[in-house]
């Protein structure tokens, strides 16, 4: 049984490519639970909702290129 608040609404990120690499999907339903959209059926993890955008602002700042 799933310990989800709400049944899972999953959005693939704006800044996911087009060939279908580097992909994450956000569950819209449960804030700061995210997945790997070419695994649907593996692991989902999951974040405080602060933690989540802090990590997203960090991506989009460029703060882990090169890394």
């Amino acid at each position: 049984m799933s310990s989800d608040a709400h049944p899972a609404r999953w959005r693939k990120s704006s800044y996911s490519n087009g060939d279908g690499g580097e992909c994450i999907e956000f569950d819209d339903a449960n804030p700061g639970r995210v997945r790997d959209s070419k695994d649907p059926h593996g692991p989902v993890l999951a974040f405080s909702p602060v933690a989540l955008n802090a990590f997203v602002q960090a991506v989009a700042a460029g703060e882990f290129d090169g890394v």
